[in-house]
């Protein structure tokens, strides 16, 4: 006869068993991550992008991150959408002063004056960039000619914060007048 108490139990176990299964799939880093990090890990990080209004999001998060932890930025990832007009290149570079001082205002975003101007100067540079080359897409992968570069980091530490690569695309993008 099963006593009500076993099924708990058998419950407890299966639990504690899902969660080790799941941790030993990652490596001990990406375990600890939360939910939000680790579903960003799993479908975004490292995973070649090409749309014009996608990478503008990620260059518009990164910068928001700038001194500050990523998971945070993620974590108010929807809220930007939101803020950004879902990152839509136009709609962003056609924002002014008044829209800054209505962001300020926002308890769901990273409030940093200088990082919002930053993200609707930029826009009006990738719209120069899609002009002069394309797309924005065609302008960043030329840099690796076309083919992503591929890291398989075992620790946090092992990720690099810059590399040679990295500083030249951002002195050439600044000469096209992005902000950081």
């Amino acid at each position: 006869m099963v006593k009500p108490n076993d099924h708990a139990e058998e419950a407890k176990t299966e639990a504690a068993l899902q969660r080790y299964q799941e941790r030993k799939r990652y490596t001990d880093w990406v375990a600890k991550m939360s939910p939000a990090m680790r579903a960003y890990h799993d479908h975004e990080w490292g995973v070649p992008v090409h749309d014009d209004q996608k990478l503008f999001e990620l260059l518009s998060l990164e910068i928001f991150q700038a001194g500050l932890n990523w998971e945070l930025v993620i974590g108010k990832r929807a809220a930007f959408n939101d803020a950004f007009h879902n990152f839509a290149i136009k709609q962003v570079a056609a924002m002014d002063e008044k829209d800054v001082e209505q962001l300020l205002q926002r308890q769901d975003i990273i409030r940093n004056r200088k990082k919002l101007e930053a993200t609707i100067t930029n826009a009006r540079a990738v719209l120069k960039i899609q002009a002069k080359y394309g797309s924005l897409d065609h302008y960043l992968w030329h840099f690796v000619n076309g083919k992503p570069l591929v890291n398989r980091p075992k620790s946090r530490a092992e990720i690099p914060t810059k590399s040679a690569l990295s500083v030249k695309i951002a002195k050439d993008l600044k000469n096209t007048a992005l902000r950081s």
